[in-house]
């Protein structure tokens, strides 16, 4: 199941309104389809994500940490 999240254009300027902090995020394609399903920290994963243009749009949860982190990525998998 995907997040819950409108989708924001994978861009910098998206990028510097994420929190920096720990989350999951999902990268999709135009039509909106989710593309990848990652963990860490959102800023620095969006950078390379825009770097190696994996996708081209972008929606994020934000986590207090590393292992809340990977415990949602986990539960968002398992939903999928």
């Amino acid at each position: 199941m995907p997040l819950r999240k409108p989708w924001k254009p994978l861009e910098r300027a998206t990028v510097d309104s994420v929190p920096d902090s720990y989350g999951i995020y999902e990268l999709g394609d135009e039509a909106g389809n989710v593309v990848a399903v990652e963990a860490g920290p959102l800023r620095d994963e969006l950078k390379e994500a825009i770097a190696y243009g994996d996708g081209s749009q972008v929606r994020w949860e934000a986590t207090p940490n590393r292992t809340a982190a990977e415990r949602l990525l986990e539960e968002h998998r398992e939903r999928l």
